[in-house]
């Protein structure tokens, strides 16, 4: 036999980190979870396999319309139609207490409960799928306790939304171990919630196929499902399908030989281009560009990360934004050891640097700026009072934009007094 393993597709779910730059690829990133589980449903009946099964976070809370439910029912109705039917269990995002909204499935979509682990079995296939959907979304039972024994004679896989041990950095969902799960005896173990591919081999197989698109800069990499060949002797074999449309990217470009800030910027370009190389013509990549390294450069570079990302934003121009998108700048450089120490104002800015930064999450500085602010407001032209975007934020007390545009402003301008 031959099925689809998938998790975590969390559709229409925003990619976070992009909205709040003007020239971000909107319309890509409003579809990219619809379009990644397109491709998916597709390499499905392109390849003939025998079923899919989704671990849980299809949806990514309740829908805001219908039309993410309208969307999922016509994939449905696309696997119905090739004859492939889907074992589909809800995770702690789509949980059965989350969702409102509902419709009813095409009949190829089998719905594991909440209320307790159930099994379907296909006797053609000699196949038994056993899950338990979260009835809410903080469901921290150990679920994998309550699944059946395995069925004689019969593929046994068993559907499970979980943290797993040893996974810190996911919410602890359904926890439970990994000797546990082995020692169940099933063949095939789907598991969701960890965003990340794993694999464990043997003679019990444990798989998180990762989630099916990168939603943020901390999910980096290479992003899809999984493609399990199950052959005549009950051997697995587990291939990795890729099916993301926009893959977010750390890129890190060591300047440490560089002498100026042309070059920085030339090298950086050139870097860029390496990656676009590396990979299919047909796939935007989101990148955020680390600088890195001891450099000569680094006093130079220092204060100047809004000039820096103008910079690296007419290489991205260059290469052709169709596909390449900059999420973010970062300096991550050092001074050279033997760098003249004899002036202390590179010390100086940076504990400035560190001044601005502090004041961004200063509850008491941010109250007292708004007080002095306020005054400048009120005295301030009528024809000003519209047409000035801070007057509005310093009327609410939301200082943060004001501090991200004059901090880097204040440090470049010092910079270049000294």
């Amino acid at each position: 036999m031959r099925f689809i393993h998938a998790a975590d597709i969390h559709l229409d779910s925003p990619l976070t980190g992009l909205s709040v730059y003007q020239d971000a690829p909107a319309d890509r990133l409003r579809t990219a979870t619809r379009e990644a589980f397109t491709r998916l449903v597709s390499l499905a009946i392109e390849a003939s396999v025998d079923f899919m099964v989704i671990a849980g976070d299809l949806y990514d809370g309740n829908w805001k319309d219908h039309n993410t439910g309208l969307y999922f029912v016509a994939q449905m109705g696309r696997l119905e139609r090739a004859g492939i039917p889907v074992y589909l269990l809800y995770g702690n995002h789509d949980a059965e207490s989350q969702m409102t909204r509902k419709l009813m499935m095409p009949g190829n979509v089998h719905v594991f409960p909440a209320n307790k682990a159930h099994t379907y079995t296909n006797d053609e296939l000699k196949l038994a799928v056993h899950g338990r959907s979260f009835k809410v979304a903080a469901t921290t039972d150990n679920l994998a306790a309550t699944y059946p024994p395995p069925v004689p004679g019969m593929f046994n896989i068993g559907v499970l939304h979980t943290a797993l041990e040893g996974n810190a950095a996911h919410a602890n969902y359904a926890p439970c171990s990994l000797d546990e799960l082995q020692a169940r005896g099933y063949q095939y173990w789907a598991l969701g919630h960890v965003h990340e591919y794993r694999m464990w081999p043997g003679d019990t197989c444990v798989v998180f196929p990762g989630n099916l698109q990168g939603r943020n800069i901390r999910e980096t990499g290479p992003r899809g499902a999984v493609m399990v060949n199950v052959d005549a002797q009950g051997q697995i074999q587990v291939e990795r399908l890729l099916v993301d449309v926009l893959r977010w990217h750390r890129l890190e470009v060591d300047v440490s030989a560089c002498a100026s800030f042309g070059q920085v910027v030339r090298t950086v370009g050139s870097s860029l281009q390496d990656l676009l190389f590396a990979h299919d013509a047909d796939l935007l990549l989101v990148v955020r560009v680390v600088m890195q390294g001891v450099s000569a450069v680094h006093g130079e570079l220092f204060g100047q990360e809004g000039q820096l990302r103008a910079e690296v934003l007419g290489q991205v121009a260059a290469l052709g934004h169709d596909r390449l998108w900059l999420e973010k700048v970062k300096l991550a450089t050092q001074a050279p050891a033997d760098a003249d120490t004899g002036h202390d104002h590179i010390e100086a800015l940076a504990d400035l640097r560190t001044l601005l930064l502090q004041a961004e999450s200063d509850p008491e500085f941010l109250e007292s700026l708004q007080n002095e602010l306020m005054g400048l407001v009120g005295k301030a032209p009528l024809e000003l009072q519209d047409s000035v975007p801070w007057f509005d934020d310093i009327r609410s007390g939301d200082m943060s934009r004001l501090l991200k545009e004059v901090g880097p402003a204040l440090m470049a301008h010092l910079s270049k007094a000294e």
